[in-house]
């Protein structure tokens, strides 16, 4: 990272942004062009999880290249100054990288969108077996993250 004063590396200090976040931005190869998916998305153990409908060109991206890009934001708000080159922005931010594999088993599909519930509700929820057959689950395995903020 070019700016070290503005690094993040506490995991602690990460994954308290990831627990805040609202949205988790992903990007996937396609064709040789990246294709970014706001979505919704739980986190366990250094392990992102998302849900969505059984086909796509999410999916598509997937399985011709599991490798792919996250980032998260929170708390940006736009510093104005009498100057126009002198705005900035107050942020916090995480990018990472990982691996996509999906989650088949109906037990772990239960697992992975419970993790994702927790995200963002406290409230205990059923997930009827008929229902999670008719998603496909996958997680990203995280294998680096760095955080930035600026302003805080």
């Amino acid at each position: 990272m070019r700016r070290k004063d503005k690094q993040i590396s506490d995991i602690s200090a990460i994954e308290a942004i990831i627990r805040t976040a609202q949205v988790c931005r992903v990007g996937f190869s396609d064709n040789g062009r990246t294709y970014v998916v706001p979505m919704s998305f739980g986190y366990q153990d250094r392990v992102l999880y998302f849900h969505c409908a059984p086909e796509g060109r999410k999916l598509e991206c997937i399985r011709k290249n599991p490798k792919v890009c996250f980032e998260f934001d929170e708390d940006v708000v736009p510093v104005t100054h009498k100057s126009a080159c002198r705005w900035s922005m107050k942020y916090k931010s995480i990018i990472g990288y990982g691996r996509v594999e999906f989650v088949g088993e109906t037990e772990d599909k239960r697992y992975a969108i419970e993790i994702i519930m927790r995200q963002y509700s406290r409230d205990k929820y059923d997930f009827p077996d008929k229902e999670l057959d008719g998603i496909t689950v996958f997680k990203i395995m995280i294998d680096e993250m760095t955080g930035k903020q600026s302003g805080y």
